[in-house]
């Protein structure tokens, strides 16, 4: 089958950064759905983990990238209950297997979802890992109250454009009565802030707090920190209510003073979406549940494909423009490839 590898780290314009390879069709193990990828998104855990860093590397020599997927079940390894051949699934697999830059990728059933009916493969494939990413961050983590309403409480996004943060928008706004806040700094990643759902943006190259504090005066309930935590750590906690919670996905660059927290009695939850397919957790098949209640958010219209950027088929030269989008901290929404 045809795929995509890394075998050094370099960066993202050189030629052999990632390279066009064929390895054999892998072999469906327990529980295991072999899938026919037909389109896939590029996310920063893909660059990193090319660049030398991450939070861990796929298995094989072939090294393939790529956690986020939309395809056809062609066979089902033992033990398979949730799917059969012909199903069209989505999903964000596992960090530590093998990834979906292939024409042919194992996931196992528990973390995949049926794909949304109403949306083409692409489309769909913009979706699993940010939406587990952020359901598991706000309302596992977190544990954000999804009751009407929303009590008066008020959620800050940081980076509401990107794909978590373009998400966490619409799944607040669809399953939440918080009061949503988005940073963005650009005119037109404020207007996608406000598409997605956001009924406030503001500019996170300025003073977040008093920002902040101008929509909301007693602070903001909820924080998703969803990219250089460091930077705007004291702001946070400055634009925060008492008795809030803070969200992080990402590892800081520097130390931070977890001791600021304190004095707010403010709560701090790391979200890890790979964490339950790494260790097996007896709640694992939450991720195919999730997946399959958006799916039919989806195709109720109550929310929308993140997809903003499609680089056409799956083949190393695209993919390593993919990443060099991703990596510049310009892209908006997600960047899809389909077919080979």
């Amino acid at each position: 089958m045809k795929a995509v590898s890394f075998q050094k780290s370099l960066p993202a314009a050189d030629p052999q950064s990632l390279l066009d390879i064929c390895v054999d069709t892998p072999v469906p193990g327990v529980r295991d759905l072999l899938v026919e990828v037909r389109a896939i998104s590029v996310n920063p855990v893909d660059t990193k983990i090319r660049g030398g860093g991450g939070p861990g590397s796929p298995d094989g020599p072939a090294k393939i990238l790529g956690w986020d997927a939309a395809g056809v079940v062609v066979a089902t390894g033992s033990g398979v209950a949730l799917f059969k051949p012909g199903d069209e699934v989505y999903y964000a697999g596992a960090v530590d297997r093998s990834g979906a830059y292939a024409e042919y990728h194992l996931v196992d059933e528990r973390i995949a979802g049926r794909k949304p009916a109403s949306l083409g493969f692409a489309e769909a494939a913009a979706l699993p890992l940010t939406t587990i990413t952020a359901w598991e961050l706000m309302f596992d983590r977190m544990r954000i109250s999804r009751a009407p309403g929303g009590g008066g409480k008020s959620l800050l996004v940081i980076a509401g454009a990107g794909g978590v943060g373009s998400i966490s928008i619409q799944l607040a706004r669809r399953l939440t009565g918080l009061t949503i806040i988005a940073t963005a700094s650009r005119p037109e990643t404020q207007a996608w802030c406000r598409e997605m759902g956001a009924h406030h943006v503001i500019d996170h190259r300025q003073p977040l707090a008093a920002q902040v504090r101008a929509i909301v005066p007693a602070g903001v309930d909820h924080v998703l920190a969803l990219t250089r935590t460091e930077s705007y750590f004291d702001q946070i906690i400055e634009a925060m209510a008492p008795q809030g919670s803070l969200g992080l996905i990402e590892n800081v660059a520097a130390p931070l003073d977890i001791n600021k927290l304190k004095p707010k009695c403010l709560s701090l939850h790391w979200e890890f979406m790979f964490a339950r397919a790494r260790y097996e957790t007896a709640d694992m098949a939450e991720q195919g549940r999730l997946l399959n209640e958006v799916a039919a958010l989806v195709d109720a219209g109550q929310i929308r494909t993140t997809m903003r950027e499609n680089l056409g088929i799956i083949n190393a030269a695209n993919l390593r423009r993919a990443h060099a989008l991703v990596e510049s901290g310009s892209s908006i929404g997600k960047v899809v490839l389909a077919g080979f």
